[in-house]
């Protein structure tokens, strides 16, 4: 029994403590990033915009993004009009877009929007690097400056912050942006820091069409932004973090739309542990390639409210193998220990997020957000079509 028991504890410890130092290591490196040094301000963008049905919200976004802070000569701003059967792209052309319109009820999804987009680029033989923005979202002023700025510095990817646009929404939306301010922001501060990929985040992105050309867009999961990311890191590209810009997207507050919108990320992301970690593994070994070893970790830390569950099953079953003999007592500060690094990586997240006081009561709900992840997760489904989240008023 005594024997079996230390097997229980030690596969909870491995992938607990494995996470839980990975995140607390970022947590020690998160410090605010150098700025670099301003650009030329002579760099031509295509910022690119999928959107699918997105009449509500595209005439904003189109807004916003005509009003960046770069010569009005120098970027455009493309619509992908994808399988749309609403006023989308009559709407993002009166609002001062280049629309291209798509129909392909064969391949669908925003992997494939993307491709036919920066295709289109590419022959029009304008641009020297393309942009991503999300339909529902918004950028900072400066975000064409901060990533020319790196470009010239002799990056060829770079991504900006991923933020929430509608924080105070609900509870949910307030846990959701200290989320991502753990995810995004401690992690790629610690990934740029040590000069490896921040990986792609699918919202606020910029590649040259010089990498393009080298490493084909080729990307058609549901998590196409993670699959094209591992594709950079597999050919030694790694994606810069530019700290000091972000693109922010409306984040759904109710349950339902939620539901969906998870089962769907986490489904794409589950699909890339199992083909892409032992891929990225095996080029870490043979190149040797720190990126790739990264990249594998970071697939490996799965997300937040697992790795949580992770150290509470840990720390509950040292507990009650300790109660029965003494000899578990190693166990029982190991679950200890990565708490603390799992507790300290949240309030660092709280910390960066801005949200206030107000986040920390809402952390209380995170036991419900638990129970909900885990019935989410026993019904995971599966799906390989772009289903576009449901706009809320």
């Amino acid at each position: 029994m005594i024997f079996l028991l230390n097997i229980l504890l030690l596969g909870l410890a491995i992938p607990a403590s494995l996470a839980c130092t990975y995140l607390f290591v970022s947590t020690l490196l998160s410090a605010r990033l150098p700025l670099p040094s301003a650009s030329l301000r002579k760099i031509r963008f295509d910022v690119i915009v999928p959107a699918h049905n997105e009449a509500a919200v595209i005439a904003r976004t189109v807004t916003n993004l005509r009003g960046l802070d770069w010569p009005a000569d120098q970027f455009r701003v493309l619509v992908v009009a994808d399988n749309c059967t609403d006023t989308t792209a009559d709407i993002a052309r009166d609002a001062g877009a280049v629309v291209l319109e798509r129909s392909n009820l064969e391949h669908r999804g925003k992997g494939y929007a993307l491709d036919f987009a920066f295709n289109a680029s590419q022959r029009a033989g304008w641009a020297q690097a393309v942009v991503v923005i999300d339909a529902d979202a918004e950028a900072s002023s400066n975000l064409l400056e901060a990533f020319a700025a790196r470009l010239e510095g002799g990056e060829q990817a770079v991504q900006a912050h991923y933020g929430v646009l509608n924080p105070n929404d609900s509870w949910r939306t307030r846990l959701i942006t200290i989320a991502k301010a753990a995810f995004h922001i401690v992690r790629s501060r610690a990934r740029e820091r040590l000069r490896l990929s921040c990986g792609i985040r699918g919202n606020g992105w910029c590649v040259t069409h010089e990498l393009l050309h080298r490493v084909p867009y080729g990307a058609f999961s549901l998590t196409e932004d993670l699959e094209y990311g591992i594709t950079l890191g597999l050919a030694g590209v790694r994606v810069a973090y530019a700290d000091e810009a972000h693109s922010d997207a409306d984040m759904v507050s109710g349950e339902q739309v939620a539901r969906n919108q998870r089962q769907r990320w986490e489904s794409g992301r589950f699909d890339l542990i199992r083909t892409k970690t032992v891929l990225l593994l095996k080029t870490a070994c043979a190149t040797p390639s720190a990126i790739c070893l990264d990249l594998a970790l970071d697939l490996l830390v799965l997300p937040l409210s697992y790795v949580v569950l992770n150290v509470a099953a840990l720390s509950l079953a040292a507990a009650f193998a300790n109660a029965w003999r003494s000899i578990f007592q190693l166990w029982q500060y190991l679950g200890l220990i990565n708490g603390i690094f799992l507790m300290l990586y949240v309030i660092r997240g709280w910390q960066l997020s801005g949200i206030g006081l107000r986040g920390i009561a809402d952390l209380g709900r995170a036991p419900f957000f638990l129970i909900w992840k885990i019935l989410l997760l026993a019904r995971r489904k599966k799906t390989k079509e772009w289903i576009r989240t449901d706009r809320e008023p």
